[in-house]
């Protein structure tokens, strides 16, 4: 179909070349453009967290100093903790890798699946709350397009994210920029005309605590604060994104993820803190249809000339409502890698490591985008909803990653003799954010937050249903592995004696996919039903390039290696027991296509080659077969007979 292929190679962009050594390094991403990618998740929250910290002190609104600092002290420690992340899973330390190595694998993959909810909620708040946003400067006659056009934003995230992480990165980059500058320059203007005001404000902030304690108690004010910070927890957001994203990053990834942290952790805390501030400094308050950043951005630039105060109000809203859209990439970024890791441990459907020809994560993608997109319609676009659901799962991932660092020092105390001042910050972190998760579990459960922990156990039990199925089918594939030991036994014992093409025999091509059971019985099954009518063999292997090996040169070397050795040790068997062998090998992303072309090359080489290939029959067959298995067998034999070649399917039993 050439014009779909067309449309595809305009839309989402060219196969890329695997032979290019450089295609990781043009791939991966500087710190720079990593902080934009992973980082605009958690300065987006900028937009909404300070202010729900803010409004949740009543009247003691000068107590947000406090809350101020507790929070820009936990960004930091939560940053902190991730840094040692960073060093101990350099190729990807994500919090489905520190649950699973460090406490347990299903520990793990609960960790995994709130990390998959809360990738799709990142998607679907910040295209939710940037649609509120934009929509804010239109007449209220054309509100009912918010929902068209929430959706309409993530369709065209999902299509650049086909296209490549870089290039949607890019494309973004100028947004973010701009929202970072006009923000540094209110809060420096903010702080610079009420610089003599900043000790007045931090007296009354000591006034107001006195006077909350007169009224509520010491327990009382100390509640008020902690519910605050609780309330802003928004504003934690995205942090983890930057350790789980850590394989789209450039060599030395975890130098450049260590830098990347650090830009976003700095840039969270000191626009939070100015924030803050800058409400307490200028006395805004809520207006009706307003967000307390546009009350503040009003109030700063009343005293400009027109029209320079309410353009610069309009830029810096308008940048506001666009890094959310920015924002929504994280779960671009680091949903499909979740799903790919987990799909790896076999906790979700193999489908999901597959790469794309454009080296993308395709399946991934598509799931997250539809995900966010009935997220989005199912709750009619309500960040208010939204970021209940949102806080809770980013909050069960932050404590148990914090928790399996913290036993991982605690085993190592005896080996490391700083380990006190290492465990001190993951404890930390795990303190505060279990404090943060119980809270928000208890204030929220009944606002929608018994819904986050629902779909959690939907999810979890999905998962471990999916274990069990591939667990079972592993059984049944082992079975045939017994006579993998015999024909490596027998070709060992005759070695290898090459021999000549028959010219009077036929041609049998094999498909296979690694030296194993499978393999070997397809051959032992062309041999028993045809005899000695098929007396030369040429083995056929598509190494697949996917998420789990796409991490570098080295590794798709590595692929070819193995490759070649399965190859070799087929040809071996076949040499050993009087037939003649070779091999083809290829390598790609997609096992159809690359079959197909090196099925036309072997069928231009030996005219009338019959081709084979062996499917397991499952004793039952069910839905979900067909779900977590991909029948690639089926696929190639439909291509060929396409192409007028013959191919069998031989049903291997167990």
């Amino acid at each position: 179909m050439p014009i779909i292929k067309r449309l595809k190679d305009v839309f989402i962009g060219k196969a890329r070349d695997l032979g290019d050594r450089q295609i990781f390094h043009q791939m991966s991403l500087v710190a720079f453009f990593a902080w934009v990618g992973l980082g605009a998740d958690g300065l987006s929250s900028s937009c909404y967290g300070p202010e729900e910290a803010f409004m949740a002190l009543g009247q003691h609104h000068y107590l947000g100093i406090f809350v101020a600092l507790l929070t820009a002290l936990t960004v930091f420690v939560i940053s902190a903790s991730y840094i040692q992340i960073i060093d101990l899973f350099p190729n990807g330390g994500g919090g489905y890798f520190v649950a699973s190595k460090l406490l347990s694998p299903r520990l793990g993959m609960v960790t995994g699946c709130t990390l998959i909810i809360d990738y799709v909620l990142t998607i679907a708040i910040s295209i939710a709350s940037g649609s509120d946003a934009l929509f804010s400067f239109l007449p209220v006659g054309l509100h009912e397009w918010k929902l068209w056009f929430a959706i309409g934003g993530i369709v065209l995230l999902i299509i650049m994210n086909l296209r490549g992480v870089k290039e949607s990165i890019m494309t973004l980059t100028p947004i973010f920029i701009l929202f970072l500058v006009t923000h540094v320059f209110i809060i420096l203007y903010a702080l610079g005309v009420h610089i003599l005001d900043v000790p007045t404000v931090l007296k009354a902030g000591v006034a107001d605590a006195g006077a909350a304690r007169a009224e509520l108690g010491m327990f009382g004010m100390l509640f008020l604060i902690f519910k605050a910070y609780s309330m802003g927890a928004g504003t934690f957001t995205g942090i983890e994104a930057v350790s789980n994203g850590l394989p789209l990053l450039r060599e030395p990834r975890a130098a450049t993820g260590k830098i990347t942290m650090g830009y976003m952790a700095i840039s969270l805390a000191v626009t939070v803190m100015g924030l803050m501030m800058a409400y307490l400094l200028f006395n805004v308050t809520r207006e009706p249809g307003k967000t307390l950043n546009a009350s503040l951005f009003t109030a700063v630039t009343a005293t400009w000339p027109a029209p320079w105060g309410t353009v610069f109000i309009l830029v810096t809203l308008v940048s506001e409502a666009l890094l959310l859209f920015v924002a929504a990439q994280a779960g671009f970024l680091g949903g499909p890698r979740v799903l790919a890791n987990m799909a790896t441990d076999r906790w979700m459907p193999s489908r999901f490591t597959n790469l794309s020809d454009r080296l993308v994560t395709q399946n991934g993608v598509l799931l997250m985008g539809v995900a966010a997109l009935l997220t989005v319609i199912f709750t009619h676009g309500s960040v208010a909803l939204l970021v209940v659901l949102y806080s809770i799962s980013v909050f069960v991932t932050f404590c148990l990653s914090q928790a399996g660092m913290v036993r991982h020092w605690w085993e190592r105390r005896l080996a490391n003799e700083s380990w006190k001042r290492r465990i001190s910050v993951p404890l930390a972190g795990f303190l505060l954010t279990l404090f943060v998760l119980v809270s928000l579990v208890v204030i929220k459960f009944y606002e929608g937050g018994w819904v986050t922990l629902v779909i959690i156990g939907v999810l979890v039990a999905a998962a471990l249903f999916i274990k069990n199925h591939y667990a079972d089918t592993f059984k049944l594939l082992k079975r045939l592995d017994v006579l993998v030991e015999t024909a490596v036994a027998d070709a060992e014992r005759h070695g290898d004696r090459p021999i000549a093409f028959d010219d009077k025999g036929k041609v049998a091509v094999v498909m296979v996919n690694g030296f194993n059971g499978l393999g070997l019985h397809t051959v032992m099954g062309v041999v028993k039903n045809f005899g000695r009518e098929f007396r030369n063999f040429v083995f056929v292997q598509v190494g697949i390039l996917d998420a789990g090996n796409f991490k570098g040169i080295e590794e798709v070397g590595s692929l070819k290696e193995a490759v070649n050795k399965d190859l070799a040790r087929y040809c071996m068997f076949m040499h050993a027991n009087g037939y003649y062998a070779e091999s083809l090998a290829a390598f790609g992303t997609d096992v159809i296509e690359e079959a197909e072309v090196a099925a036309q090359e072997i069928a231009k080489k030996y005219n009338g080659a019959v081709f084979f290939g062996g499917q397991l029959v499952f004793p039952e067959d069910t839905a979900m077969n067909g779900l977590l298995h991909n029948y690639t067998v089926f696929a190639v034999q439909k291509k060929l007979y396409q192409q007028g070649l013959p191919f069998v399917v031989l049903p291997i039993r167990v």
